[in-house]
């Protein structure tokens, strides 16, 4: 499951299709039939819902900076690859940036063209290092990361700092109740909180995501190395996935369904006391809800490799085919100067390390401390630069996760996933 379709269902932006502009626009299964005409100051950038809503700030700031005009031609997720695929096959695109899921940087990548230029040596110290090292395919960077994000812990505070609560957990397991760093204490922390009719925590099999972070703080490259070889089975892979299945016991029944949305919904009423959970969704917490003004802030837990995230990034990108590279180009960088605009949209997230910065310690931004921690934590890494990425998702790894905590053996689970992955990437 992406990073992106997971973000959407938390965010609330109209329509399927509603190619908002700043301009005249149309809206179509690929929106504009063509893209502006060589030399022109107008760029059709074709993006996802959460996306559009992220840069809707940066377009009207770029009309005045840079007298380029920005019609949005806004796509739902399911079908966005597609027809990416389709137009960058016919070589005749309907759109001159494209906002691009990682994931899907290693299929494109000989269709869009290299925007080295952006990526000066100030630009690449303000940007996460993982997402510096994605951009950068086959020694040119192709895509600007325009938001990104990353799962840290969300945890009652009320609960951590009930004086009983402390007083008892000091006494059973000998050291001081507080946000957990590493493993063993999310395990403890998540066993203490689970009763009378509360979970310490939640389990998610119908996502890959959660799982991936904890092989990253083991110490491996999650799935594949640097070389393409398929490590899924090694002891790294193995620890993160028994730690995982270890969590089944602290964690609401029918852990093999829970996904994403499942989890935010059982945290924001009130029924587990922690989840690791993407940060933009600090901010999203109802105001009605149970837990409403009660929710702490932590980064990602640490394994033995430390502490480490796997980004959620989307990536602008300049087709080779548009007529108009130098429009789009202007419209990069002005996403890049204006990057912590997409801060106050819906969605609420940025790239440059300076832009959350710049929002940390600002009441209400109490996750942007963590969400900086993690995304600079030494383990973390995105994900492998394969094109089968989301086949394998979806294929091999969500059906594994979910019949581990089903309470399937791991050993005999990573073998098998082993063999599956092989044959996809082979």
């Amino acid at each position: 499951m992406s990073t992106r379709k997971t973000i959407n269902r938390f965010v609330t932006i109209g329509g399927v299709c509603t190619a908002v502009a700043l301009a005249a626009t149309g809206c179509g299964a690929g929106g504009p039939s063509n893209t502006g005409s060589a030399g022109t100051n107008t760029v059709n950038v074709l993006v996802e819902a959460g996306g559009h809503a992220e840069l809707t700030g940066v377009a009207e700031q770029c009309k005045k900076d840079a007298g380029v005009n920005v019609n949005f031609v806004e796509l739902p997720y399911d079908g966005m690859f597609n027809r990416l695929s389709s137009e960058f096959s016919s070589g005749n695109v309907s759109f001159d940036v494209a906002a691009l899921d990682s994931v899907w940087l290693p299929s494109f990548k000989d269709a869009v063209q290299p925007i080295d230029e952006i990526f000066t040596d100030e630009a690449k110290k303000d940007i996460f290092p993982a997402l510096v090292k994605e951009a950068n395919v086959d020694g040119h960077f192709i895509g600007l990361p325009a938001w990104t994000n990353a799962e840290i812990i969300l945890y009652r505070k009320d609960l951590f700092e009930d004086a009983k609560n402390k007083a008892d957990f000091q006494a059973k397991y000998g050291y001081s109740l507080a946000a957990p760093t590493t493993w063993k204490q999310y395990q403890d922390i998540s066993e203490f909180f689970t009763r009378d009719g509360m979970y310490g925590t939640d389990v998610k099999g119908g996502v890959e995501t959660e799982w991936l972070a904890h092989v990253l703080q083991a110490g491996s490259p999650m799935v594949l190395d640097a070389n393409n070889k398929v490590v899924i089975d090694n002891a790294a892979h193995k620890e993160a996935l028994d730690f995982y299945v270890s969590l089944v016991k602290s964690a609401p029944s029918g852990a093999a369904q829970v996904d994403w949305a499942a989890s935010q919904n059982l945290f924001n009423q009130g029924k587990t006391a922690m989840t690791r959970f993407w940060a933009h969704a600090y901010r999203q917490i109802p105001k009605d809800a149970p837990v409403a003004g009660k929710v702490g802030t932590a980064p990602m837990i640490a394994g033995s490799a430390g502490v480490g995230g796997v980004p959620g990034p989307w990536y602008l990108t300049v087709p080779k085919a548009t007529k108009n590279t130098d429009a789009a180009k202007k419209f990069i960088k002005c996403a890049y100067d204006n990057n912590s605009m997409g801060i106050e949209s819906s969605l609420g997230l940025a790239s440059r390390i300076s832009a959350f910065e710049k929002y940390q310690d600002k009441e209400g931004y109490e996750s942007f401390g963590p969400l900086i921690e993690t995304l600079n934590g030494k383990a973390t890494a995105t994900r492998p630069a394969t094109e089968k990425w989301q086949q394998i998702v979806d294929t091999v790894l969500v059906p594994m996760l979910q019949k581990a905590v089903a309470g399937g053996d791991s050993a005999t689970l990573l073998a098998d996933a082993k063999k599956q992955i092989e044959d996809l990437v082979k």
